[in-house]
């Protein structure tokens, strides 16, 4: 086969490989020697393509990012309405391939390596920022700015928190449920006929500063 057109392969076959060996891991401590022969190439051509065990874990994290942009674009635009984009992005959210062990290993891995490395604390910023906009973008449709800024975050704190309950193997809350919780939520929000004022602890909360503001309405990947 002509070599032309193989280095995409490879290289994906690679981040897949760093996916699937974080997974079993359950941490980055993690070799290029490991990720290699899980990927059934050698390490020196891991290296080729990579550099380094630290460039190909960013690509895993680029990857992970690229692919939930991907779904959340495809979602939004099958919706017709804001509270039915609502429910895509939740829906995105909880995919079972976001719901995969290894994924979901590999995610949490990440967000203890954010607590040394500002590279990978700056993609989760911008995870985060992303999936706030795009809640936001269809609640400022349908309500008051303040109130659209409350049950956003509110949103996104239950759908972050409902996929780190799904790590815990002895409690695990299965992808329709959590759907269905944060569903709740939402409707349970959107009902109220009086909106409170948002608490002042929540007044002109803003996330980490970081990059990662949105290219567009709803996508939170680059």
């Amino acid at each position: 086969m002509p070599k032309v057109g193989m280095e995409p392969v490879r290289r994906k076959a690679l981040v897949d490989a760093a996916l699937r060996v974080i997974g079993d891991h359950g941490s980055l401590a993690v070799t290029m020697s490991d990720i290699a022969r899980q990927a059934g190439v050698s390490p020196a051509l891991a290296h080729h393509y990579f550099g380094s065990k630290e460039q190909l874990l960013i690509e895993t994290i680029r990857s992970l990012l690229r692919q939930l942009r991907s779904d959340t674009v495809a979602a939004l635009k099958a919706a017709r309405t804001p509270r039915a984009r609502l429910s895509a992005v939740i829906r995105v959210s909880f995919h079972a391939d976001q719901f995969a062990p290894e994924t979901i290993a590999a995610w949490l891995a990440f967000y203890a390596e954010a607590q040394r490395s500002e590279e990978t604390r700056r993609f989760l910023v911008i995870y985060a920022r992303r999936l706030r906009s795009n809640l936001l973008a269809d609640l400022k449709a349908l309500l008051p700015a303040d109130a659209a800024e409350r049950i956003a975050e509110g949103a996104a704190a239950m759908i972050d928190g409902l996929y780190i309950r799904q790590s815990l193997k002895s409690a695990p809350i299965g992808i329709e449920a959590s759907i269905a919780l944060t569903e709740d939520y939402l409707t349970t929000q959107l009902g109220k006929t009086e909106t409170a004022a948002p608490h002042p602890a929540l007044r002109g909360h803003l996330l980490p500063e970081g990059e990662g503001t949105t290219t567009s309405n709803h996508p939170r990947d680059k």
